[in-house]
């Protein structure tokens, strides 16, 4: 074997015997803390927005944990249908269906409705409150003005102002977890979601300015 020859096998060993280690590198390169980081970033960060979009308020200790009228089955369904499976809203399904708004509400699509619980109509005198359900034009007045056009996030209701679909204008005020609608509801549970809308249960009914 001659030199030339002899080098030219020198260096295809030599290379061949590298080889593995510059791959083993890579490898541990590529699975080091230079890749995990972003994902745990990541994971982090989903987390977090997990978090601020959950429904939030002392009403939602009451929410079924399981079922349809929970948060999960609540989320399936539109919002006239999701309501009707939440125990609290009982007397607001009733008057919903005796205006004719089924339809409508779950048929619209990205909406905000502000739910008053059955605790909230009976605030109201009983006589009143049946005077209302009987005149379906004046119900039909004050259901829509318990809904806006859109989806509002808790961030939104700080200091906001929204057009209803009765035409009227409720506000809203508060942060974090406490929210008051037209200076006189508050959010018990607040940032619900249904197939089609976002619900912020309130413990007063509104009535149109």
């Amino acid at each position: 074997m001659n030199s030339q020859t002899f080098r030219r096998a020198t260096v295809a060993v030599t290379a061949a015997a590298l080889l593995p280690l510059g791959l083993t590198a890579c490898s541990a390169d590529a699975s080091g803390d230079g890749a995990a980081a972003p994902a745990a970033a990541s994971s982090q960060s989903t987390a977090a927005t997990t978090t601020a979009d959950a429904p939030f308020g002392p009403g939602c200790a009451s929410v079924p944990k399981e079922g349809a009228g929970s948060f999960g089955g609540m989320a399936k369904d539109p919002v006239a249908t999701a309501a009707s499976n939440n125990p609290e809203l009982s007397t607001l399904v009733a008057a919903v269906k005796q205006a004719g708004l089924v339809d409508t509400l779950n048929t619209a699509e990205n909406i905000t409705v502000f739910a008053p619980t059955d605790a909230a109509f009976a605030k109201i005198p009983k006589a009143d409150l049946d005077k209302v359900l009987a005149d379906k034009a004046k119900l039909t007045d004050i259901l829509t003005y318990h809904v806006v056009g859109r989806r509002l996030t808790p961030k939104q209701l700080e200091n906001g102002s929204f057009e209803t679909l009765q035409k009227g204008t409720l506000t809203t005020e508060g942060s974090g977890e406490s929210f008051t609608v037209d200076d006189s509801a508050k959010v018990v549970c607040g940032n619900v979601p249904t197939a089609n809308a976002t619900v912020y249960i309130v413990d007063t009914v509104l009535m149109p300015r």
